[in-house]
């Protein structure tokens, strides 16, 4: 152990300490680069459980394992740990390609047993993979030297979409199988460019550099993650120079700190989506009711003042560099619409409809005070909502319950900008992350998951956004936009992603 928890306070003391005395605690070049993440990381096996599927932990995962397919910081797709891949002309097969030379973090080869090992344990039901939906529809896997090719059980678009995206990680077979789970979340090994020196749960993770690493060896030899939920505290850690880099911060905190000597600010879209789920329980069975509350949110009102302007208004679950994004679904603010519709469920400022709303508070920037908005904004059409405030993991496992409050925000992350990611997912009554469950909607999301002509495809899925906004069953608010504030020593670039990884930094 390189490094004991004691001794990490006592750095980040002495740095606080040189901070309170006025000198840069930073003035030297950054030999142990230091990232306060808004997240912790709960389990090392990125293809299982809630964690799987948590966009902000992507970043962490992707420091230390690599994807069978690499996703650009731009959302496009490029060769990983596959180099080639495609599906037969009859769409019954696919065809995977590895790349060779490749070396485990404990020195072993990786190779096409590994893929193998790796897509059949996630198609397993007993392995807890949550994306089962894509990775059960393809099995019967032969390995021809570097080459695989395997059957395809159901036909599943976006599968190689998915090898780029959410459980989408390739696990060392000779080592899982040799140390079994409980040994894996112990010491876990990956391909990736950075190995696990260090692992304080709910403190921090202490990274040193694969220096073997396929696509070369990253620019920092150490980099330091800790994990700090809370908003303001990260605001605090960059600021007094503990943290080299932080994100997910206020937005009037981070034109503050942009403009102070010795920091840097990098504000980018990304493909996250503020929504409210609305669960088919209590008052929402009303249509009425899921109208009026999304006529009454002025959205571009809370981004221009509670976002200082960072965010882009969305109706639907699309944002514009989705494949499935329609410009020309609109739904407009209009709260005097909003009280008609009440009215004629016999609902009214004086006798208003009342449920409760959940939310996250410093998971995102302003989260807790949009909801308190939106809540006040109701209030003035005849809705009445409590707030509950969770962390995000009790919102992943109510949401797999399918046990969220009548309206719940989240924000959903489809980086890979395909609508089955985005819409379907999200409101198809049988994936294991919608909470919306009605047939007249799963009737017309079910032919499209095996459409295999594209165009279709992709016109079936705006059809199906235009008659969710129609039908009022869920509320999307806005696309993010990630501030990342950083030490002017430190490159930070942009990433749609929002997979802001400390192997894509630099020395400035």
């Amino acid at each position: 152990m390189a490094q004991t928890r004691r001794e990490f306070i006592q750095t980040g003391i002495s740095l606080a300490a040189l901070s309170m005395l006025g000198a840069p605690a930073f003035a030297q070049s950054i030999d142990n680069l230091i990232i306060a993440y808004n997240t912790g990381v709960p389990n090392w096996d990125p293809t299982t459980g809630a964690s799987g599927v948590n966009p902000k932990l992507q970043p962490i995962y992707l420091t230390v394992f690599d994807r069978y397919i690499q996703q650009e910081p731009d959302l496009s797709f490029t060769p990983g740990l596959l180099t080639k891949w495609g599906f037969s002309d009859d769409k019954k097969h696919i065809h995977m390609t590895v790349r060779e030379g490749v070396k485990w973090h404990d020195g072993s080869s990786f190779g096409p047993e590994d893929v193998v090992f790796s897509l059949e344990r996630a198609a397993d039901p007993k392995s807890g993979n949550p994306g089962q939906f894509v990775w059960g529809k393809f099995g019967n896997y032969k390995i021809d030297g570097n080459t695989i090719t395997g059957d395809v059980l159901e036909y599943e678009p976006t599968v190689f979409k998915w090898m780029a995206f959410l459980t989408g990680y390739v696990l060392p077979k000779a080592y899982f199988e040799k140390v079994g789970p409980e040994g894996f979340e112990k010491a876990p090994i990956g391909t990736g460019p950075y190995k696990i020196d260090h692992y304080e749960r709910g403190a921090y993770v202490r990274l040193v550099a694969n220096k073997d690493y396929w696509r070369g060896k990253p620019a920092y030899d150490v980099v330091t993650i800790k994990f700090v939920p809370d908003a303001a505290s990260r605001v605090a850690e960059v600021e007094s120079g503990n943290s080299h880099v932080t994100l997910e911060i206020p937005y009037e905190e981070y034109d503050r700190l942009k403009a102070k000597p010795g920091l840097k600010g990098e504000a980018f879209p990304v493909a996250d989506v503020g929504m409210i789920f609305l669960n088919d329980i209590g008052p929402m069975e009303d249509k009425n009711v899921r109208l009026a509350a999304h006529h009454a949110i002025d959205k571009q009102l809370i981004i221009d003042r509670l976002l200082r302007g960072y965010g882009v208004a969305l109706s639907t679950l699309e944002a514009p560099e989705y494949d499935a994004f329609d410009p020309s679904l609109k739904f407009e603010y209009d709260p005097e619409k909003a009280k008609q519709l009440l009215a004629a469920s016999g609902y009214s400022t004086d006798k208003p409809v009342r449920f409760k709303i959940q939310t996250t508070r410093g998971y995102k920037p302003k989260d807790y005070e949009m909801i308190q908005a939106i809540v006040g904004m109701w209030r003035k059409v005849g809705i009445q909502a409590d707030i509950e405030i969770y962390e995000i993991a009790k919102h992943f496992e109510l949401r797999a319950a399918d046990q969220l409050a009548p309206a719940a925000f989240y924000n959903w992350g489809n980086a890979i900008g395909d609508p089955t990611t985005s819409t379907g997912h999200a409101m198809f009554g049988p994936s294991p992350h919608s909470v919306w469950d009605t047939d007249d909607l799963d009737e017309k999301i079910m032919p499209l998951w095996g459409e295999t002509d594209e165009a279709k495809r992709i016109k079936g899925w705006r059809d199906v956004d235009a008659y969710i906004m129609e039908q009022g069953y869920v509320i999307p608010l806005l696309q993010y936009v990630m501030p990342v504030i950083h030490s002017d020593k430190v490159i930070v670039p942009p990433a749609a992603t929002g997979d802001v990884t400390p192997a894509m930094m630099k020395p400035a």
